[in-house]
Order: C-alpha cells, then structure tokens, then sequence
C-alpha cells in the first residue's frame, strides 16, 4: 500500500521464503569473511533458540563454522537499558560488543581466530564497563 503523501510503502511485503525479513539477501550461512555473533541468555525479544543458535546450524550446515564465532553472553539482554532495574539479574551486553570487535579486528588484520566461547557472568568486577569475549 502507498502513503498518498510520499508516495512510499506503509508497510513491507512479506519476504521471500528464505530471507530475513526487511532483506532480500538469501539467509543461508555462506558466509565469506569472518563473522562473530553474540546472543544473551536472557533475550526475550529474539531468544537464541529462535535466532542465532539457527543461523549458527545454517553456517555450519554450508561448511562455514571456521569464519564464524558465536559468542552466548550469560545473562546478557537484547538491550541494556533493563540493567539499571535488574541489576542482580541482567549484564550489559555492550562491553561484550566492543570486545567482540576488537577480536574481530585481530583475527581479520592478524588472522589470529578468536575462541568459540559460552561467556559467563563474572561474580565480581565491573560488569557494566568490562567484558572479556576473548
């Protein structure tokens, strides 16, 4: 359907079966350079049963698992701005991030691969500015 002012869609059709919504990029887990994904426990927006523990099989099932890091933050969320209200509960996920692009650095300009890795909550230290995915 076309908004009568812009003249834009309202809405996006459906995707091809395949491809991930919004994309038409075929999702197929043959992947071609390095690729690290990182998934919290605790996301309930996309649970990593649903999300990324699929496309991880799909990178594998195309013989692809060396390119590719999956990284399960314990505790972690899909977003962090729960943390402040759960902090006994939650872990921020963005320190886990920037990490995980440093790794990713490293193994793309040095060819040093990052480790496959469950990363645990750590019972002290400071969660909210630290994260170690290496």
């Amino acid at each position: 359907m076309l908004d009568r002012y812009s003249r834009r869609r309202t809405c996006w059709p459906r995707p091809a079966p395949g491809t991930a919504p919004g994309w038409s990029t075929p999702v197929t887990g043959r992947i071609g350079k390095p690729l690290l994904t990182l998934h919290g426990t605790l996301d309930v927006l996309l649970p990593p049963a649903t999300d990324s523990d699929v496309y991880t099989r799909l990178v594998a099932d195309a013989g692809r698992q060396d390119l590719h890091r999956y990284y399960v933050i314990e505790d972690g969320n899909h977003v962090d701005g729960l943390y402040n209200g759960f902090p006994d509960r939650l872990r921020p996920i963005l320190p886990c991030y920037r990490d995980a692009f440093a790794a990713l650095e490293s193994w793309v300009d040095d060819g040093v691969p990052p480790p496959r890795r469950l990363v645990s909550r750590p019972a002290t230290g400071d969660v909210v500015n630290t994260c170690s995915v290496r």
